[in-house]
């Protein structure tokens, strides 16, 4: 099995990443790390306990991380995901504590502990990877992968209708916190970017058949993944809301589901009309090498991954 830790911000579709992670017999979650993002990290913290303690995994240990941005204020999510940050499927307070470390420190301990086995998921501003990277840049080479949620490079139309941040040509999680982001592509560590142009595909839905399983389903997962597809249509949103993060375990799950290709890409982190936008540089000639070099998600399988999620949640 894959040893990985998910670092995430829940957001319902980090909740249904927690849940792949979980029931996915390909990949051992060591750790849950939330972080500052979709909500306050205090939010997103109870909200992994509570997706940990539907799943009945309640072993798994999470951890609380960065509150805020390295270098600037946390800017208001336009999407919402609910009163709850979970789609409103109001789970029960958890009864799990957290864990005793901060977040950064989990990650740090637990790559020191499993050298060279451990991936990384990041579903989320790159705070706590950044501030691990700082405070231990020993660790960057002992990293197996890093697989991120993470920018939109221009690939085709997704990437800019759909674009996430609060500036015209940017993804949430690296407008959060762009100067993380920029210290982790930098890092050197192996990198593998799914950006919008791949993780907000139309073509990510999902049929009736799947949406009546789902409903009929005795497994709380599955009917949560009902609830946040009923929540985002709800709101004139496509379902492909409730599984952008989910790609990125897909992807850990079965790298063949998602074609991907080496680009130099660099992070912008001046305020403006550009900020958080991750600008990549596929050029011929000419091309900026200081940039670092990332393996960048250009294609998915969607239909094999749809199968790979349903098989999941509704196991």
């Amino acid at each position: 099995m894959k040893k990985i830790i998910l670092d995430c911000d829940p957001g319902m579709d980090d909740s249904v990443a927690i849940a792949m992670a979980v029931k996915s017999p390909a990949l051992s979650l060591l750790a849950v790390t939330a972080v500052n993002g979709n909500y306050p990290v205090d939010v997103t913290s109870k909200n992994a306990l509570k997706m940990l303690e539907l799943l009945g995994r309640t072993d798994i240990p999470v951890a609380r991380g960065m509150a805020r941005p390295m270098v600037r204020q946390s800017p208001k999510d336009p999407f919402t995901h609910g009163v709850d940050g979970q789609a409103e499927n109001f789970l029960p307070e958890p009864k799990t504590a957290l864990s005793g470390l901060h977040a950064v420190d989990l990650i740090i301990e637990t790559i020191r502990a499993n050298p060279h086995e451990v991936s990384i998921l990041c579903t989320a501003p790159m705070t706590n990877l950044a501030v691990a990277f700082i405070k231990a840049p020993e660790i960057i080479p002992l990293v197996e992968r890093v697989v991120a949620i993470s920018g939109m490079f221009g690939l085709n139309e997704y990437a800019f209708l759909n674009a996430t941040g609060d500036s015209p040509q940017s993804e949430w999680n690296v407008f959060v916190d762009p100067e993380a982001a920029d210290v982790v592509y930098r890092s050197g560590v192996p990198l593998t970017l799914i950006g919008l142009d791949v993780a907000t595909h139309f073509c990510v839905n999902f049929s009736q058949a799947e949406l009546t399983a789902l409903e009929q389903s005795p497994r709380g997962e599955a009917r949560f993944l009902r609830q946040a597809i009923r929540f985002v249509n709800s709101r004139g949103f496509e379902a492909y809301c409730t599984v952008i993060d989910c790609l990125a375990l897909g992807y850990a799950i079965d790298p063949t589901l998602i074609e991907t290709k080496p680009f130099h890409v660099g992070v912008e982190t001046k305020d403006g009309l550009t900020l958080g936008m991750t600008v990549r540089d596929g050029r011929h000639h000419h091309i900026w090498s200081e940039l670092p070099l990332v393996e960048v998600g250009v294609w998915a399988d969607y239909d094999r991954f749809l199968k790979q999620l349903m098989s999941l949640i509704l196991a």
